[in-house]
């Protein structure tokens, strides 16, 4: 555990909130979630589901209304031939640490993206494997491309780890993109697990889900959920698909940790996939607005520049700037009263970057980024 970082996201977070109780007004760009709320039709679920004594165990991999939803779900947006019975519904974050506890032995490689999620490489290391980032970066528009996953596979490796969209980039990953990693995973009989999470957050793209590709359907695990599609954070519900043979272990640490996912929150779950349409379609309508002036603010502060992100709801700046990117963080949380997250959280590609989370109304996005403005022209 000694080599394992607590989470950049929630270290700021921390201090964001720890200022903001002594009476700072202090703009927060450091949270990862929509700051809308559940949907009204979710929450009417999950209360009834209350109301109804639904508060029991649950079978361990869900409920079969639920299973049997998400597998329709994967059968018609994803091109996943999806059963039911191939389903575990769990808190999206537990689906991929259980996966990479399940599949990867003391000494196995996993390549990962880099920037990536802060939390792909401690879930590694817990498992006693060894993180292989892949630089992803401007060039690339940070989507991570086969020629890069190819340089780094060998003999010990074992999974890759895709992100599409990605956090913190925003980058989505072309079809090419992923049928040539998927093509190496065939090559060379690696796994993957693919991170969808943000997969209806999409704006200039499309998800192309890797185990819809020929010859993928046994090698990966997609994981998915509710917490950013549906606003759902707080009710900590997700899931992942596998074929029967990579099933078996996952459920074994399902049921030794933490039995079965949320029995009222199953219900809100199966009223998300079932229910309209528009909450969502109007939340990304609102999110692709703050990116568009997110992108172009950035654009106008000197010494900073910016790669559109295509999904989710992050941008990704580099800053000009002689300073780390921890640094940089305090410094804009200290000057600006901005809170960002230092881009060297997300890995060591990510220094000289900060991740902007516009997760929050234009009014905020207009005075925190005219902050930053003023913070970066004191340093020259």
């Amino acid at each position: 555990m000694s080599s394992v970082v607590e989470s950049g996201t929630v270290r700021m977070a921390d201090r964001v909130k720890e200022l903001k109780s002594r009476g700072i007004d202090v703009i927060s760009f450091s949270i990862g979630e929509p700051d809308f709320p559940t949907p009204q039709h979710i929450v009417d679920e999950g209360i009834s589901a209350l109301r109804a004594g639904f508060t029991k165990y649950t079978p361990s991999a869900g409920i079969p209304e639920l299973r049997e939803a998400i597998a329709e779900k994967l059968r018609s947006e994803n091109g996943i031939d999806a059963k039911p019975s191939e389903i575990i519904v769990t808190p999206t974050k537990h689906a991929i640490f259980m996966a990479v506890l399940a599949l990867v032995d003391r000494g196995s490689e996993v390549i990962m993206p880099d920037p990536a999620w802060v939390s792909y490489e401690p879930m590694v290391r817990i498992s006693e494997g060894v993180p292989v980032p892949v630089r992803a970066d401007e060039e690339t528009s940070f989507r991570l491309t086969p020629e890069l996953v190819a340089e780094k596979i060998n003999d010990r490796t074992r999974l890759i780890i895709l992100n599409s969209p990605c956090n913190p980039t925003g980058a989505v990953m072309k079809k090419e993109d992923v049928a040539g990693i998927c093509e190496l995973a065939v090559d060379y009989d690696l796994l993957v697990i693919s991170d969808e999470i943000y997969e209806k957050i999409i704006y200039d793209a499309a998800n192309h889900s890797p185990a819809s590709f020929e010859g993928m359907r046994d090698r990966v695990i997609t994981v998915n959920g509710f917490s950013k599609t549906y606003s759902m954070t707080g009710w900590r519900l997700g899931y992942l698909h596998a074929d029967a043979g990579l099933l078996g272990g996952i459920q074994k640490i399902q049921t030794h940790s933490i039995t079965c996912a949320t029995s009222f929150a199953q219900k809100a779950g199966v009223a998300a996939l079932k229910g309209p349409k528009m909450p969502v379609e109007k939340m990304v309508a609102e999110f692709r607005k703050r990116r568009d002036f997110v992108v172009r603010r950035i654009r106008e502060i000197e010494g900073l520049s910016v790669v559109e992100p295509k999904g989710a709801f992050y941008a990704f700046p580099r800053y000009a700037f002689e300073m780390d990117s921890e640094k940089m963080g305090t410094y804009l949380l200290d000057e600006a009263h901005v809170g960002v997250t230092p881009g060297s959280s997300f890995g060591k590609f990510g220094e000289n970057h900060f991740r902007i989370s516009y997760a929050t109304d234009m009014q905020s996005l207009e005075k925190g980024l005219d902050a930053v403005e003023k913070a970066l022209g004191k340093l020259g």
